[in-house]
């Protein structure tokens, strides 16, 4: 769990199922593309209460949501955020115990159970974010802007520079949180400037 201040860490290789668009997150499709992601998730966790136990599989809690966000080239050259413009891949991390078996058996119940317009457009894939730069927002998302000015003061500071486009861990239930509590991980891909 980071703190209230930027911190350098190293991530290695996770697992995710995860979901790629494009447009503002207040959006409805949004929220369905976030719903099918965790139709899936909890398909692997109740797997055992369907009858199958996953070789390797251990009692979890699901774990978050992530984002990795970014902007059209439309939306770079506004001087405002045009949200959009954003681009996303969303995603729900997966314990190391899961397979393509147990990825296909995942789909197959949601398919049965709870069929998605969005479920075809799931995939599953690996990050591995490596060196980065992180830090623990608390408060409203449109706050985010002071948390990535200090972030870029201790990687300018740090003689680093960043690789990637930023990732968000959503650590609070936006829905039941009120906006100045919410906690969110933020995240640079860094490299050492050479």
């Amino acid at each position: 769990m980071p703190k209230q201040k930027p911190e350098l860490v190293s991530i290695p290789e996770q697992k995710f199922f995860l979901i790629k668009g494009k447009g503002n997150p207040n959006e409805h499709e949004f929220a369905e593309k976030i719903g099918v992601l965790y139709s899936l998730a909890y398909a692997v966790r109740m797997m055992p209460k369907q009858g199958y136990t996953p070789a390797g599989y251990f009692e979890y809690t699901v774990y978050p949501l992530e984002g990795i966000w970014d902007l059209t080239e439309e939306g770079k050259k506004l001087d405002t955020l045009n949200k959009d413009e954003l681009l996303y891949t969303i995603m729900i991390r997966q314990p190391d115990f899961v397979t393509k078996e147990i990825v296909d058996r995942a789909f197959e119940h949601v398919e049965k159970k709870k069929p998605h317009p969005f479920l075809n457009d799931v995939r599953f894939g690996t990050f591995q974010d490596g060196l980065s730069v992180q830090i623990l927002h608390v408060g409203p998302y449109d706050d985010e802007p002071q948390s990535f000015k200090v972030m870029n003061e201790f990687i300018k500071n740090n003689n680093l520079e960043k690789t990637l486009q930023h990732r968000e861990i959503y650590l609070s239930d936006f829905g039941k949180v009120e906006p100045s509590k919410l906690k969110t991980v933020l995240r640079y891909k860094v490299k050492p400037i050479e």
